[in-house]
């Protein structure tokens, strides 16, 4: 993996001294710390999402039985 150097604007500085803390903690350099971070961050952004089909029903017993006629007359009168 190839290395770079960057620059980066408008970090908030108590976040940045919080991650030189805990990478000195963990003996990691900043660096790596930040690729870590990045890592993290693009992995979790990638996580499929369930569209509204993948979701599953529930059964709410008796209680919501007119759930929907209910909210419909609030929504419409």
């Amino acid at each position: 993996m190839a290395k770079i150097q960057v620059t980066i604007k408008n970090v908030d500085e108590d976040a940045f001294s919080e991650l030189k803390a805990e990478a000195a903690r963990a003996k990691l350099s900043v660096g790596v710390a930040i690729s870590l971070a990045i890592e993290k961050w693009l992995s979790e952004s990638k996580k499929p999402r369930l569209s509204l089909a993948d979701w599953k029903t529930i059964r709410g017993g008796a209680k919501t039985k007119l759930l929907s006629e209910q909210a419909d007359s609030i929504i419409y009168g």
